[in-house]
């Protein structure tokens, strides 16, 4: 019996099959594999960097606060980083 899938990957692979619902052109299933790949992309980032709510420290004196805000900081620009990947593909898919 195979291993079911940890809930991350189960999220990602969900993701996927439901943007795989396409359409009918001239009497031809179609579907966009870039739209498919965005909606994995934006499933694995949500699994691995999920949003926060970062607001600058008023009081940087601590420097495990400001080091913490910083990797919060980090964290945040690269989930924007892979989300526009995953826009890009969508979008020159839809060109």
């Amino acid at each position: 019996m195979t291993e079911p899938l940890s809930p991350a990957a189960q999220a990602v692979l969900d993701a996927f099959a439901s943007a795989s619902d396409g359409e009918y052109i001239d009497g031809v299933w179609v579907v966009d594999e870039r739209t498919m790949l965005a909606a994995a992309l934006r499933a694995a980032v949500d699994q691995v960097v999920p949003p926060l709510d970062i607001k600058p420290q008023e009081d940087l004196e601590s420097r495990r606060e400001a080091m913490e805000w910083g990797m919060n900081s980090q964290t945040q620009l690269t989930r924007r980083q892979l989300l526009s990947i995953a826009a890009e593909l969508e979008d020159h898919g839809q060109a």
